[in-house]
């Protein structure tokens, strides 16, 4: 079930926000676990079992350590829920793909498991991880209430692809929140803009890459290549981002706060800034709980280099079981390695826009890397956006840019901070028509986005989620 799918638009949300608000008190949280089950199975019915036994491992481990704080057992513990959540993690996503590699690399033939992946497990996994680290690091409390560390695993909005929610962060709220009128607005406008972000713009311009992404890459031109990539890079930002504003918008709706996951990241004058507005609660995570851990930078600039590259390996890897998500990690931690050593510095000092052009040129060949998944269609692709396949340019690439022109230049506008200085900048006028203009915006964009988004949906036939798979 999608959030951008008619059943769960006019069935789900509002039946489940129905029975929520009418609950008093802590039935709350029962409502919002047996909803988030349901929201689950309705999808994964067998493999919500799999997630329920995440769920209880990892109570259970908290309690334990608990219990064993200040002793050596409780590391003993933490060792026992970091290795049950992993095993469980590469059992069932890259079982097949070690199996494959071990064939292609022996000769032998050992028949492939063929297991479906659970959705959304690389997220709910990093998350009760996370609880089982900040208990043994004294960094959060013991949750002694299953039915609240359930809701904090199971929670529908951020369930199936983020932001990755620390236990710290929401735990307070996990017993006493409250939802006003304001809140919930706010939560129903942030829906609404994250629902069109997707529907109206990563749906639609993810046509033009599906397009681009089956041509002949030997006839393709370096425009039609290009005019390509730009469609995938618009695709999943908005796809994802627009997925986070979901689930964040919702998450007010019930009273939390979860964390920001992008910050206009192409706007970014460096690959190191890149990664600081995208994905951020992956790139948190990864921190905190690998690089930090592992020395970070304070064992000196060898040992943080391979740092970087062991976390960019894991990052890579975690991202799907596949050789071109290893060389797509592998390609930011060079990236971020030379911008460490010297490069950083000195795109510091040269214009900005120098900066914006090299961190989108590298940005969109990690895109190739990250979007096709042999190395004859990545090299193939490679060689046709540097004019090596079908020329510079012919006139499918000129007939692309045309019948989606308008549409990349939406896509431009609101990949940037453009409307919210706009909006900004009506709000500081405080002039008596400019903040007639803010409010009325404020209340009619979202509703005409939501009905503009909602008619999409009915009338479209491509309405994938890209991070649903990882």
């Amino acid at each position: 079930m999608v959030f951008s799918s008619v059943v769960f638009l006019f069935r789900f949300l509002p039946l489940f926000f129905i029975l929520y608000y009418l609950v008093p008190g802590r039935g709350k949280n029962l409502v919002l676990f047996l909803g988030s089950l349901f929201f689950y199975a309705w999808g994964e019915p067998v493999y919500v079992l799999l997630m329920l036994f995440s769920t209880v491992a990892d109570y259970v481990h908290g309690r334990l350590i608990g219990h064993f704080r200040g002793k050596r057992a409780s590391k003993g513990v933490l060792f026992s829920s970091v290795l049950i959540n992993l095993s469980v993690l590469c059992f069932f996503k890259y079982a097949d793909f070690l199996i494959q590699t071990f064939n292609a690399v022996t000769g032998v033939s050992v028949p492939l498991l063929a297991l479906p992946l659970p959705i959304g497990i690389s997220f709910y996994t990093f998350q009760t991880m996370s609880y089982t680290i900040d208990v043994y690091r004294g960094e959060a409390e013991v949750q002694k209430n299953l039915l609240d560390f359930g809701v904090y695993v199971a929670m529908f909005p951020q369930l199936i692809a983020g932001p990755i929610v620390k236990y710290r962060d929401v735990e307070a709220r996990l017993h006493d929140r409250k939802a006003d009128l304001e809140t919930v607005s706010d939560g129903m406008k942030r829906f609404c803009i994250g629902l069109a972000k997707k529907v109206l713009l990563a749906n639609n311009i993810g046509e033009l890459w599906v397009l681009v992404s089956e041509m002949n890459l030997r006839q393709m031109s370096a425009l039609t290549a290009w005019v390509g990539i730009f469609a995938f890079a618009f695709q999943i930002y908005f796809d994802f981002s627009g997925y986070s504003d979901m689930a964040v918008g919702m998450g007010e709706m019930l009273g939390f706060r979860f964390p920001e996951n992008f910050k206009y990241p192409y706007i970014s004058a460096s690959v190191t800034e890149f990664w600081r507005r995208w994905h951020i609660s992956l790139g948190s995570w990864f921190r905190e709980y690998v690089y930090i851990p592992l020395g970070g930078n304070r064992k000196g600039r060898i040992r943080q280099l391979l740092n970087i590259l062991i976390v960019w390996m894991l990052t890579g890897i975690w991202h799907g079981a596949g050789w071109n998500f290893l060389l797509w990690g592998l390609w930011f931690a060079f990236a971020l390695v030379l911008e460490k050593l010297f490069l950083g510095k000195l795109l510091a000092w040269l214009p900005k826009a120098v900066g914006l052009v090299y961190t989108m040129l590298v940005v969109l060949v990690g895109w190739v890397l990250f979007a096709l998944e042999t190395p004859g269609r990545i090299l193939g692709y490679l060689r046709a956006m540097a004019g090596m396949g079908g020329g510079l340019a012919d006139t499918e690439g000129f007939y692309l840019g045309r019948q989606y022109g308008v549409l990349f230049l939406i896509a431009v506008a609101a990949a940037t901070p453009l409307f919210d200085r706009a909006a900004e900048e009506l709000q500081k006028t405080r002039t008596g028509p400019a903040i007639a203009l803010y409010r009325f915006g404020e209340k009619v964009i979202p509703a005409v986005l939501l009905l503009l988004a909602i008619a999409g949906i009915v009338d479209a036939s491509y309405n994938p989620f890209l991070y649903f798979r990882f």
